[in-house]
């Protein structure tokens, strides 16, 4: 890289935030947001369907528009930043991980539930053998010990990940849990740590610094908040806290200021904040992307979306189980009912 970073940011609102709007990203605003990103200085930039490589479905939302012509568009104004993307073994495969590699993206970030890394070797060995850089991205991090994290961690750094995340998916991580994480990785691993946080509970950026502080040397952020639940920890906010505490990232922080105002903002289908649902998603400590399906399940059964998200949270559902969403709804509608005499 030209510049010198202390901290290497992943951008990930075109992933992630597409979650924000319903995966609605044209060609047209991935160019748009790519090229402000890649000219702020932003080293790696995230694009797939929220869910990941092949998620454009009916359990996890269609696509507007098909995932590779958003890796090729992004891919043809990024002449500095890489593109990465994001894949859940199970939902994407080789066969995508491969074609987006053939369009131009340089970096796959590997992601399974926290206690199930074992699922990932062959899309690790597949990445390492297409020469791109490959994280392994453990989520829903709070719901292991931190005993389990690192044996997970480990598994990852065996079949070859350069960097291994504690992923924050529900945005249910205290400042201090993220430090024992962030700290037993950096203990027991010789690769790259990082750190992805979402803003559920107002902790986002806060997490991601106490993450930077143990040793987290790769962070996620999302222009303008943009991303699942409550959004992610925002990149620009994010540039500006690190520059006053003499941490490099190599952004410009007015390119990125500018790119979140007159580029991103007209993209958001309505700002991005901590509402009930978001709030929840934290407090239970369920997946950030379950809130708009728990909205949509509150409305056709007639109970509170609050409700639904914390008996998930009781069950410890998993991303993969969005239709359990409305199973739930429609128990909690059967109890409501009066009954017949």
């Amino acid at each position: 890289m030209a510049n010198k970073r202390d901290v290497y940011i992943t951008e990930v609102a075109l992933r992630d935030g597409s979650h924000a709007i319903a995966h609605q990203y044209t060609v047209e605003q991935v160019v748009k947001v790519t090229k402000g990103l890649n000219d702020a200085g932003v080293p790696y930039i995230e694009v797939s369907h929220g869910d990941g490589l092949a998620g454009s479905s009916l359990q996890y939302g269609l696509s507007r528009t098909n995932e590779m012509e958003l890796i090729e568009a992004a891919v043809s104004v990024a002449d500095k930043a890489k593109i990465a993307v994001l894949l859940l073994p199970g939902i994407g495969t080789v066969k995508e991980l491969k074609e987006a590699a053939k369009l131009g993206a340089k970096m796959a970030r590997i992601a399974t539930h926290v206690t199930e890394a074992d699922v990932a070797p062959q899309h690790i060995a597949a990445a390492k053998e297409l020469g791109m850089e490959t994280v392994g991205f453990l989520m829903m991090s709070h719901m292991a010990p931190v005993e389990k994290l690192v044996e997970q961690a480990k598994l990852m750094e065996s079949y070859g990940a350069d960097t291994v995340y504690v992923v924050d998916s529900a945005g249910a991580l205290l400042p201090y849990q993220v430090r024992e994480r962030i700290r037993a990785l950096k203990q027991s691993l010789k690769v790259n740590i990082g750190f992805h946080g979402h803003n559920n509970l107002s902790l986002a950026v806060a997490n991601s610094l106490v993450a930077i502080e143990e040793g987290a040397t790769r962070i996620d952020g999302s222009v303008r908040c943009l991303g699942a639940g409550a959004g992610n920890t925002q990149t620009e906010v994010l540039v500006a806290v690190l520059d006053k505490l003499g941490i490099s990232t190599g952004i410009d922080m007015y390119q990125m200021m500018d790119l979140a105002e007159e580029v991103v903002a007209p993209i958001l289908q309505k700002p991005q904040e901590i509402t009930r649902e978001s709030l929840v998603l934290g407090y239970a400590g369920v997946y950030s992307s379950f809130a708009l399906h728990a909205k949509r399940a509150a409305e056709k059964f007639g109970v509170d979306a609050r409700d639904i998200l914390v008996e998930l949270g009781k069950r410890k559902t998993v991303g993969g189980q969005e239709d359990l969403i409305y199973d739930v709804a429609a128990e909690m509608a059967k109890i409501k009912m009066p009954q017949k005499v």
